[in-house]
């Protein structure tokens, strides 16, 4: 089959598992991210590696056509800025890193963390014009656990993925003129706001530690009240007990019975 690909890394297992199915890739999309917290340097890699077209600009409804023209069956999304126009010439699936219509939005995973949830899993869906809102075409749960943090359940939802892909190339037709209208109680995961990244001195070890994991390689915040300090943190961890004496690499910010360390800080 002819296929396209639009992603960046987060859920690039998408493109190589498309890949290992025979698949023809004459074409991946993929969009600028800031490579500190989002990648997209694997995907550019892999087309470049593969001698495949790579775009890097936002996707028009012109490059629709042209992927038609050149005989694209469908498109396979793994992550992206962007909203894209639909036509009805072209089938696009999106994978969704949450277990639609529970979790729509473009901050599943850490929120999933952040509220406390057990479960979570891989949305495949049509792609159309309302965000996160197509029929559903396969779907995978996994178990989210207590001591998760976003690199943990990342890697979780990631297992599942090249098996998804799999049944879904070698059944495609069937699997899309099957799917399903999401059904439960649907949530749009508005994007956080900065206060619920943000930890503080006055903060308990419990607190923090869920924030923290939640946004494990995202930037968080750092908030000294006594001293009136601010810090943006990447890959910052909480601990219980007594602080320990900082290394030259390593920052060391109390709490209220704890203390956080980080290795990536920048004070603001």
């Amino acid at each position: 089959m002819k296929v396209a690909y639009v992603g960046i890394d987060i859920l690039y297992p998408v493109l190589t598992s498309l890949y290992d199915t025979g698949c023809d890739i004459i074409k991946i999309f993929t969009c600028k991210t800031d490579n500190i917290t989002e990648f997209n340097t694997k995907t550019i890699e892999f087309a470049n590696s593969h001698n495949i077209p790579l775009q890097i600009n936002k996707i028009t409804q012109d490059d629709l056509y042209d992927l038609v023209a050149n005989g694209c069956e469908f498109v396979l999304f793994g992550g992206y800025y962007y909203r894209i126009p639909v036509i009805d010439e072209l089938r696009i699936v999106n994978t969704h890193p949450a277990l639609l219509p529970l979790g729509r939005g473009a901050w599943p995973m850490p929120l999933t963390i952040l509220k406390g949830l057990n479960e979570s899993g891989v949305t495949m869906h049509k792609m159309v014009l309302a965000l996160d809102e197509g029929d559903v075409i396969l779907q995978e749960k996994v178990p989210v656990f207590p001591d998760d943090d976003l690199i943990t359940l990342t890697q979780r939802q990631w297992s599942v993925i090249p098996k998804m892909v799999n049944t879904l190339v070698s059944d495609f037709d069937n699997l899309w003129n099957s799917a399903k209208p999401q059904v439960g109680q649907a949530e749009y995961w508005e994007m956080p706001e900065e206060s619920e990244y943000t930890v503080t001195d006055q903060m308990n070890f419990d607190k923090a530690d869920l924030i923290l994991r939640a946004f494990l390689s995202y930037e968080c915040f750092y908030i000294n009240t006594t001293a009136n300090e601010k810090y943006e943190m990447i890959g910052a961890t909480a601990h219980k007990g007594n602080a320990p004496g900082s290394s030259c690499n390593t920052h060391v910010f109390p709490l209220i019975d704890g203390y956080v360390l980080c290795d990536r800080v920048r004070r603001l």
